[in-house]
C-alpha cells in the first residue's frame, strides 16, 4: 500500500545536521511545536520492508537533484542515488543500509521509472518490498 507523508519546506532545520545539503534533500524536522508546518509537501511512499520506508519526491516545476530516493528507519534518514545506487547523504544503520542498497539494485529500473513519473507530475507506482 502506498502512503503519503507530509514533509516541511526546505528552509527549516535538518534532522541530523543543520546544513544546506540536508535541507536541499528535504531532510528536515517539525517546527518548535513538534508539528510539521501547514505549508508542506507530499512525499509518496514507494515501498516498506524490515522497518524501512522508501519515499521519493520531485518538484516538476523546478530543477531537482539527480534521481534519488529517501530511506527512513526509526529516527534515521538517508538519501540514495538511483544510478548507481549509492548513499548521497544521511545515515541509517549499516544492516539497513545494505538492505536498502540490495533492494534498490533489484528495482533500479522501477525507481528510474518512478522518478520520471514524478518529473512528469504523476503519481509514482509502488515497488515490491524486499522479501
Amino acid at each position: 500500500m502506498i502512503g503519503l507523508i507530509m514533509m516541511p519546506e526546505r528552509d527549516q532545520h535538518s534532522v541530523h545536521a543543520p546544513g544546506p545539503a540536508f535541507r536541499a534533500f528535504g531532510l528536515v524536522t517539525p517546527n518548535e511545536t513538534g508539528k510539521f508546518p501547514v505549508e508542506s509537501r507530499v512525499m509518496p511512499e514507494l515501498s516498506r520492508f524490515y522497518g524501512i520506508i522508501i519515499r521519493m519526491f520531485s518538484e516538476p516545476s523546478e530543477r531537482h537533484h539527480d534521481p534519488h530516493f529517501h530511506a527512513y528507519y526509526n529516527d534515521h534518514v538517508a538519501v540514495f542515488a538511483i544510478s548507481p545506487v549509492a548513499l548521497i547523504i544521511g545515515f541509517i544503520p549499516q544492516r539497513q543500509q545494505r538492505l536498502v542498497e540490495a533492494w534498490a539494485e533489484l528495482h533500479q529500473d522501477e525507481l528510474g521509472a518512478d522518478w520520471q513519473l514524478l518529473l512528469d507530475g504523476r503519481k509514482p507506482s509502488p515497488i515490491i518490498p524486499l522479501q
